[in-house]
């Protein structure tokens, strides 16, 4: 078999090596290009051919058969991308594998929490890091794909980081890996400051390929529904408020250890001149809600 696979009751496994080298040719690279590319899918061969930079139909045949079933789908209506495929295409567009770019430190809207100083975003490694320019806390480093800097002006780049780091942290609280959905593990350390600059903060593993994300505790209440209610009460909408500028998403100030057996933290988040607290367990889960101003209970 061409493409070495082993079988294990009715499930067929690629081994890793050997699919890794279907795709290491560029004819096969043009042809899943090629299929990304159709807005209509399957695609019959004659179509897909013509696609093609490649003149022997024999050949092309050849490399097509070498990417089906693993990375390309054949029905009776064509071939058509497997979601194998389809991550392929992703990550070269992505520039994972081709793209170094070097972009200049630029400024980004808000102010150092700490110092009030500015606010200065850097990307090194495929990290977007954002830090002040005076004192030099940080307030965030996150992985950003270099194909999100194509195109994109520093206040798009900036606009894009933020929307990233949301979705990122919300699966990663909700127990999913942004990078392979394998199941994410949180953890909450109580250390000495590490490059988040706090203390208390959410370490998210995953259990699957390993994947790593840090934050502080606040930032897994972003997409709370009582949080964001909260916001608007005060006529802020939250999602246009960069995390950054948020002091309870980068900041320890905001974040008070109760217990830690089982672990309790209370999250204060300000806003005009009321204060919401949030209590959450050791999933990161709100236990209760209440203003601090009028005591209520928003739960």
């Amino acid at each position: 078999m061409s493409r070495a696979t082993e079988h294990t009751g009715e499930t067929e496994n690629a081994e890793p090596a050997a699919a890794l080298s279907v795709i290491a040719n560029e004819t096969r690279l043009d042809i899943l290009e090629a299929l990304w590319g159709f807005d209509d899918r399957p695609v019959r061969f004659s179509e897909l051919f013509d696609a093609v930079d490649i003149s022997d139909s024999a050949q092309f045949n050849y490399h097509l058969k070498e990417l089906t079933d693993q990375f390309v789908r054949k029905t009776d209506e064509g071939y058509d991308l497997r979601f194998a495929g389809g991550q392929v295409i992703r990550a070269i567009r992505a520039g994972r594998f081709t793209q170094h770019p070097d972009i200049d430190p630029f400024e980004v809207e808000g102010a150092c929490t700490r110092c009030d100083g500015p606010l200065v975003a850097s990307y090194a490694d495929e990290q977007l890091s954002i830090d002040c320019g005076d004192c030099g806390k940080a307030h965030g480093e996150y992985p950003f794909p270099p194909g999100g800097l194509v195109d994109r002006s520093p206040v798009e780049i900036a606009t894009a980081f933020d929307e990233r780091v949301r979705h990122l942290h919300c699966l990663a609280a909700d127990g999913v890996c942004p990078v392979c959905s394998g199941r994410m593990e949180t953890t909450i350390e109580r250390e000495e400051p590490c490059c988040l600059d706090v203390a208390v903060r959410a370490e998210h593993v995953c259990q699957q390929c390993r994947h790593e994300l840090c934050s502080p505790i606040g930032l897994v209440l972003l997409d709370e529904a009582v949080v964001a209610a909260f916001y608007d009460e005060h006529g802020i909408d939250l999602s246009q408020r960069p995390y950054w500028t948020l002091p309870w998403c980068v900041d320890d100030e905001y974040a008070t250890v109760e217990e830690t057996e089982p672990w309790r933290i209370e999250v204060r988040i300000p806003a005009g001149d009321e204060t919401l607290r949030v209590t959450l367990d050791e999933m990161l889960t709100v236990q209760e809600t209440t203003c601090l101003d009028c005591e209520a209970d928003l739960c």
